[in-house]
């Protein structure tokens, strides 16, 4: 008789990061553009748009990050995108990164309803666990990717740019 393995329950969590000194209204275009999530996804060096019509459903983006010798990489699809939740939602598909069934939701909130105040950002997923990881050690790096992009979205637009560390503007998936 075979013994089957335990069926592990699906990983679900969520992250926020809070801008201070940001509204939501400015924050939401950076999130929403898709396919530059590399000016704000920290060690994440490409982001392409692979197929797929820009902020609609079906966009399907290319992002890749080195880590050490090794190239690390996903196709993600653009499941929903809301403005007036100001929130999006995308599953990874292809992938090398272990990450099966992932889903995930990334949206801008308000600070106490008040835009005075500034937003913060929740990223809140679900996927399969992943081999040789545990929710703790993926729900650190979750918080630390928000971290990062949080920073480097307030950095640019308290310099009032959305250039990310003095990079040249680029075209976002709208322009082809």
């Amino acid at each position: 008789m075979v013994q089957e393995e335990p069926i592990q329950p699906k990983w679900e969590s969520r992250a926020s990061a809070v801008l201070k000194g940001s509204k939501a209204q400015d924050v939401w275009p950076l999130v929403a553009d898709f396919c530059n999530i590399d000016k704000w996804f920290p060690n994440l060096h490409t982001c392409y748009q692979v197929e797929g019509v820009s902020g609609q459903p079906g966009l399907v983006r290319y992002c890749e990050m080195g880590r050490e010798k090794t190239t690390l990489w996903a196709k993600e699809k653009l499941l929903m995108i809301d403005p007036t939740n100001q929130s999006i939602t995308y599953e990874v598909g292809d992938n090398n990164l272990g990450l099966k069934s992932y889903v995930a939701t990334m949206q801008v909130v308000p600070i106490n309803n008040n835009n005075n105040n500034g937003c913060k950002i929740v990223w809140s997923y679900s996927c399969n666990p992943i081999e040789g990881s545990s929710l703790e050690e993926f729900q650190s790096f979750v918080e630390y990717s928000l971290q990062g992009i949080a920073n480097k979205m307030e950095l640019a637009l308290v310099s009032n740019t959305t250039t990310s560390m003095g990079d040249e503007p680029r075209p976002s998936c709208n322009s082809n």
